[in-house]
């Protein structure tokens, strides 16, 4: 049996790239302010090993586009957008994640009962 901190490894390991694809849906962002961000999100923390490996792969499966800017503080920072492909795969996690979140809630008595 999974300890409690094994279960919430199991649990973020397959929505985390979708919460990053909503964090830059609306506005682009750089890789430091997602894992600041998400490391201020309970359950969600994840470093700069996690979440730049992620933004790398994210880009290769072409959901998000990156471009380098110019930072008034510092080195030019990278900052990530979501593509059409990225849209698309986030409208259907979202379509998917209601559905399953709604019968787990039921199965295991945190929600409605049918």
């Amino acid at each position: 049996m999974a300890d409690a901190s094994q279960l919430a490894t199991s649990l973020r390991r397959g929505t985390l790239e979708f919460c990053v694809l909503a964090m830059v849906e609306t506005e682009d962002r750089y890789g430091n302010e997602l894992v600041r961000r998400l490391g201020e999100e309970p359950g969600l923390a994840a470093g700069e090993g996690t979440i730049y490996p992620l933004l790398s792969r994210l880009r290769r499966s072409g959901w998000l586009e990156s471009k380098w800017v110019e930072s008034p503080s510092g080195p030019p920072r990278r900052y990530y957008g979501l593509t059409p492909g990225g849209r698309s795969a986030l409208d259907h996690f979202r379509t998917e994640w209601v559905q399953f979140r709604q019968t787990v809630d039921r199965l295991v008595g945190t929600g409605e009962a049918a």
